[in-house]
């Protein structure tokens, strides 16, 4: 059988993308997911999100190309947010690369590889084919975003919000449950907007709810949540089943409200620190992340003071920074980019120093405490492992050296902390 490899960069909601497009394409091939083995195709899947993920992506595309030029590969494809964005330059430029398809084009790819689908069915009816750990998933519940930020080129990729309908939704997570999965890691570009589009109302608890209701689904972890209309419900429900991580990541972006309404986020200072009040006062033990973005157009040292300020007194559990890119097709794109590259990095990384000496200190604090911690892979010496307040590749990891305990890779354990280290903590079973 003929093999194909799925090379998948940027986020999660690219990973599920990959995934579905496995399942269809397994009809006539053998699957690999970002394999170093030679394979017959290679399909990479492209970020085109900031200037960053844009240029690892075409790096990927131009390393394939040579691999193609030389007859190592016998086809290449390029999917995804690059290619919808920018499919014409790509062409121009890159003439090794068989085709080029946008973040849709799941049928179109098959039928290019003489698979002919099944039916007329939209991907999520297929079987994944997972690139994660057999024991958790991502599960994408929408598509798209109705927001307008004035940095963000998603909706210009990836159109309007659309909900996947519940249904649908709960058939794929019964399937990943009796496959094996035990962790649901929702995520959408605007997760709690979740059936507005359906039936004019926010959805997101009720779906929830009903995910941890199924048998076999241990954790369901929240993802890419929008401050604005955070309903008061889903924190209630964080707050009282035992299934629903003690976790939310709700990228914030900044905290000056002049900087906050030139970015088209719809919440200012005082509003963004009432919701973490509401959300931290009801669910005491949440792990937050959040996201935030350093040289805006504008933003001046005042300015970025201010959200120094907000890092050292709300001392978020997870953080991560950007630094802004200028996306084509933004309104922000308009906007004077007048913060040097030099100082966009020192602004990022007196964040990400400040964030390291908060992450330790509350590490410090969980050493005695006892977790459910689940294993997900081993390296070297150690198992690693997870608690509930953490989503794989962004968050901490927990460490057990190996020894007399035999544990298996997705199965939960109870574990003492028994150190504490930046970015990780150290444990043993109990």
């Amino acid at each position: 059988m003929k093999t194909i490899n799925i090379v998948t960069l940027g986020c999660s909601k690219n990973k599920v993308d990959s995934e579905h497009l496995a399942g269809l394409l397994a009809a006539g091939y053998e699957i690999r997911h970002d394999s170093d083995a030679a394979s017959d195709v290679v399909i990479v899947n492209t970020c085109g999100f900031i200037g960053d993920a844009k240029e690892e992506s075409v790096d990927t595309i131009l390393s394939f190309a040579e691999a193609r030029k030389s007859g190592e590969i016998d086809k290449l494809i390029v999917m995804g947010c690059l290619s919808q964005r920018y499919n014409k330059e790509l062409k121009k430029d890159i003439h090794e690369v068989d085709a080029f398809f946008g973040v849709n084009d799941f049928h179109a790819i098959a039928t290019l590889l003489n698979i002919k689908p099944a039916s007329s069915e939209k991907p999520y009816h297929y079987n994944r084919i997972l690139s994660t750990p057999g024991h958790f998933a991502y599960l994408k519940i929408s598509e798209g975003c109705d927001r307008n930020c004035s940095f963000c080129a998603i909706p210009l990729i990836r159109g309007k919000h659309r909900s996947v309908p519940v249904d649908q939704l709960l058939e794929e997570a019964w399937n990943l449950s009796a496959s094996g999965v035990k962790e649901l890691i929702l995520i959408a570009q605007d997760l709690t907007y979740y059936g507005v589009d359906l039936n004019g109302n926010r959805q997101i608890t009720a779906l929830v709810d009903q995910l941890s209701a199924i048998d076999g689904i241990e954790w369901v972890r929240l993802q890419y949540a929008y401050p604005i209309g955070f309903p008061d419900d889903l924190i209630d429900l964080i707050a009282s089943s035992p299934k629903v991580c003690n976790y939310i990541d709700l990228p914030l972006q900044h905290i000056n409200t002049r900087i906050l309404k030139s970015m088209k986020r719809g919440v200012d200072k005082d509003q963004t620190i009432s919701l973490i009040k509401k959300i931290r006062s009801k669910v005491p033990e949440i792990a937050f992340r959040t996201t935030l973005i350093v040289g805006y157009p504008g933003e001046t040292e005042q300015e970025f003071e201010e959200l120094v300020q907000f890092v050292k007194e709300q001392r978020f559990e997870r953080l991560g920074v950007f630094a802004y890119s200028a996306e084509e097709g933004t309104t922000a794109f308009g906007l004077e980019d007048d913060v040097t590259e030099e100082v966009k990095q020192q602004r990022l990384n007196t964040i990400m120093e400040l964030q390291q000496d908060i992450s330790l200190k509350i590490n410090s604090t969980k050493i005695g405490n006892i977790e459910k911690v689940v294993i997900d892979r081993v390296e070297n010496e150690y198992y690693i492992g997870r608690s509930q307040y953490d989503s794989p590749e962004v968050d901490n990891e927990i460490l057990i050296l190996r020894g007399n305990d035999e544990l298996q890779i997705g199965q939960f354990y109870s574990m003492l902390i028994t150190g504490a280290d930046y970015f990780d903590l150290y444990a043993k079973p109990i």
